[in-house]
């Protein structure tokens, strides 16, 4: 899977503010999402952390 461009990430970015105003989102919305969009997780977590969304209830019981 081809990695984000720096452009592409913030748009993405700007994208979950609009779809997560509150700033949270669950573990397995994040999965449900990267799916939805065909994107490793790890990219759409890094849009996450760039977007300041923290993200709660994680499957590994991490955060």
């Amino acid at each position: 899977m081809e990695v984000l461009k720096v452009t592409e990430q913030k748009e993405l970015a700007v994208k979950l503010k609009e779809l997560f105003p509150q700033g949270r989102i669950t573990c397995t919305e994040a999965h449900d999402l990267a799916r939805e969009w065909d994107m490793d997780p790890r990219e759409l977590g890094e849009a996450c952390d760039e977007a300041g969304i923290k993200i709660s209830a994680c499957e590994l019981g991490c955060f």
